[in-house]
């Protein structure tokens, strides 16, 4: 594909994705979807991340997880692989596999900034967010309220530095130790 034929492509998926509300049969969405990744080469990492995409937005999360696990096992890059890794954890948890969404998150958590671009880096909070539901779900949840504090504060218009002083003495339990 010609950088042209790329951009038309990703236009057109973008126009799908703006479209995906008014589908009334999820089916459809997603033939569509598999339609636009036909396009692109035999197991394409975008491709197959954008089919999991569908599967996940139309409450098909187990097909989700095998697109996802695909891309990434197939060299997805840039900012579709964090997407990739957030939404695979995400569907993981969903499934009941909570303990394998925080090895993940933790794993992408642990990516160095300097090796993110800016939108990758602006999905730092929703790696903070989704591993804060995983913490929960796996009973960690003064871990999971520390995260989740730390990555709110930052937003907040006034008491930052207080809520990320709490957030922190939260990891050391109750009475401070």
């Amino acid at each position: 594909m010609t950088t042209s034929d790329i951009e038309d492509w990703e236009r057109r998926l973008a126009a799908l994705w703006d479209e995906l509300d008014t589908y009334e049969d999820p089916a459809a969405f997603r033939a569509r979807v598999a339609e636009l990744a036909g396009e692109r080469p035999a197991d394409d990492p975008v491709g197959l991340f954008e089919q999991g995409a569908a599967h996940d937005s139309t409450g098909q999360p187990e097909e989700a997880v095998r697109f996802y696990q695909r891309a990434l096992d197939g060299g997805l890059t840039g900012l579709r692989r964090r997407r990739a890794v957030i939404q695979l954890a995400s569907s993981l948890r969903n499934l009941g596999r909570p303990d394998r969404s925080v090895e993940l998150l933790t794993e992408e958590r642990a990516v160095p900034a300097d090796r993110l671009d800016a939108e990758e880096a602006a999905l730092s909070a929703a790696v903070d967010a989704f591993l804060a539901l995983a913490l929960a779900d796996t009973g960690r949840d003064r871990e999971a309220a520390s995260l989740a504090l730390g990555a709110l504060a930052p937003l907040l218009p006034r008491y930052n530095r207080s809520l990320a002083h709490y957030a922190k003495d939260l990891l050391a339990g109750p009475d401070g130790s």
